[in-house]
């Protein structure tokens, strides 16, 4: 189940005269970028990551919301309950995104039937439209939920896969990005027949392992399982030293990297937080900490110069000191992009490559030159902590 053009629903809730007019989410700064958009403003050509500039040019007239990551967070909090009040499994992808594992309920239940009568609890308890694809696994579901959209639904039946796939573009397909469909369509590979009729061992010379996959997917093979949803509250890390220090530089690097792997962290299982805590350890034990309420980010950028500013006002005593740590809470689902509505696309895709490079080699492969001295436990999963 997907809610449809979340965000700009959800602004249609809070003001219904946004109705049929091309709307964006996204920055106001001539550098920003979209985070969400109407479908009227879809039929200009406008989609998310899309410049701001740049959409403006294609539609001159389309209205930009700042947008308001908490409201989206209290809309989704309550999908989710609805959801966990009737399903026996599911997991909450993103902020709007659900896959739920009903295996097993026909023997009690006609499954879509089920599935057709919670999304009409959904609707009918939000206001909100979401549309629901069923099938054997999360790869058809979602693609069948995509062409479903916008508020529909559709049941591919199993042993059908295959032949719901085959007309489609390989764009549908997820994984698909850009490039990689840019190379396919070079080959000469349009639709997901042509990608499925292609010999694995090509795919596989040409992409990798990931060559597999692509395969996998064309003929409708997905074993990924549903994860069980589970609300993380916060995630936080500390560092104690060898030997207690009064080096406010370098204090203050530690936190730097600190914050850095915990963005990183926040950002690789899609979450933002609203909330950022500083904590330190005098040598004599006293422990002390402040935290500021900010607007729901995972940008390093942003939440080191909080916890800077954090330290700063706590750092009053100018005793030695023995821990420092760093705690984000108030976790919600949510990308980077949806996160940053005043960032600009350079930042975005800076940090989508330096993640990209952190997934791939580890998250100790790339940091800031400030911290190249810190010790890389620091900048390791060995001391992260999660409540």
């Amino acid at each position: 189940m997907d809610l449809d053009a979340f965000f700009v629903s959800v602004e249609y809730l809070r003001d219904s005269k946004l109705k049929g007019k091309p709307l964006i989410i996204g920055g106001h700064s001539r550098r920003g970028v979209v985070a969400s958009c109407s479908y009227e403003a879809r039929r200009f050509g406008i989609h998310s990551a899309m410049p701001i500039t740049l959409a403006k040019q294609l539609c001159p007239d389309v209205l930009i919301i700042s947008g308001d990551t908490e409201a989206y967070s209290k809309y989704s909090k309550i999908v989710t309950e609805v959801i966990n009040k009737e399903a026996p499994l599911f997991e909450k992808a993103s902020i709007d995104e659900f896959y739920i594992d009903i295996s097993g309920m026909d023997t009690f239940f006609n499954g879509y039937q089920w599935g057709t009568d919670l999304r009409k609890k959904i609707i009918n308890e939000t206001g909100l439209p979401i549309s629901m694809g069923m099938s054997v696994n999360k790869l058809v579901s979602k693609v069948a939920t995509n062409e479903s959209k916008p508020n529909g639904q559709s049941h591919i039946i199993k042993g059908t896969e295959k032949d719901f796939l085959a007309p489609l573009s390989i764009k549908k397909i997820p994984m698909i990005g850009e490039s990689t469909a840019r190379f396919l369509i070079n080959m000469g590979i349009k639709t997901v027949i042509t990608l499925r009729e292609m010999p694995m061992k090509m795919l596989q010379n040409a992409f990798g392992k990931n060559g597999i996959t692509l395969w996998k997917r064309a003929n409708a093979i997905d074993e990924t399982p549903v994860i069980p949803y589970n609300e993380r509250k916060s995630i936080s890390t500390e560092c104690t030293f060898e030997s207690d220090t009064i080096d406010v530089r370098k204090l203050k690097t530690v936190i730097i990297a600190m914050v850095e792997k915990l963005a990183f962290k926040l950002r690789s299982e899609g979450k933002l937080t609203s909330c950022i805590a500083v904590k330190i350890r005098y040598s004599n034990f006293d422990t002390v900490s402040k935290q500021r309420h900010i607007a729901y980010t995972s940008s390093d950028q942003e939440l080191i110069k909080t916890a800077l500013k954090l330290f700063d006002r706590l750092y009053v005593k100018r005793l030695l000191i023995r821990l420092v740590g760093v705690r984000l809470s108030n976790l919600v689902h949510g990308n980077y992009q949806i996160s940053l509505f005043e960032d600009t696309e350079e930042n975005i895709r800076l940090y989508q490559a330096m993640d990209k490079m952190k997934s791939k080699y580890g998250s100790d492969v790339l940091f800031r030159a400030a911290t190249q001295n810190v010790n890389n436990r620091i900048r390791m999963d060995n001391n992260l902590f999660h409540g």
